[in-house]
């Protein structure tokens, strides 16, 4: 169709949402149950949004719609494909998804991290997800053995010192 049969406010623009943290294609979408609880109350938050949309004109609350809407169905694929892990069947001698992982860093110094989902993910709160290159290098270790992060401008190597799944 020509532009010339348009009004120029029919053109719908297609919302620009930011994608969800990365999940590589092939990896499984795994989960704690406080991750999968926070995708619901995320969802919860959104329509809820929703419902309280107040826009100044009818062009506006579409506009402001179809955002909450895009958001929606990201949101919505990544609870559809969650696989929850009950933290409780983890072996607590090793390191596997959910641990809270106590590490002696080279230099002397401790650091804890819990091993969570994409979307879980927050180093500020000391949490890294499952497919992070730290992750993956502490994945089946035991307390007492090491893990060398090898880095461009030379290695990193972290102790266990501790696992726990609480």
């Amino acid at each position: 169709m020509s532009r010339g049969f348009v009004k120029d406010g029919d053109q719908e623009e297609v919302p620009l949402v930011p994608p969800r943290a990365d999940l590589p294609a092939g990896e499984t979408n795994y989960v704690t149950q406080a991750g999968y609880d926070a995708l619901l109350a995320e969802k919860e938050g959104l329509l809820e949004e929703a419902r309280r949309l107040d826009a100044i004109n009818e062009n506006d609350h579409r506009i402001a719609l179809n955002h909450i809407n895009a958001k929606l169905q990201l949101l919505a694929d990544r609870i559809a494909t969650a696989k929850i892990i009950d933290l409780k069947e983890q072996p607590t001698d090793e390191v596997r998804f959910g641990a809270t992982v106590t590490l002696q860093v080279g230099n002397g110094k401790s650091q804890k991290f819990q091993i969570v989902g994409v979307d879980e993910a927050d180093i500020t709160r000391g949490k890294i997800a499952f497919v992070a290159p730290l992750a993956r290098l502490l994945m089946e270790k035991k307390a007492g053995e090491e893990a060398v992060l090898k880095l461009k401008n030379g290695n990193r190597v972290f102790k266990i010192v501790a696992i726990d799944y609480a």
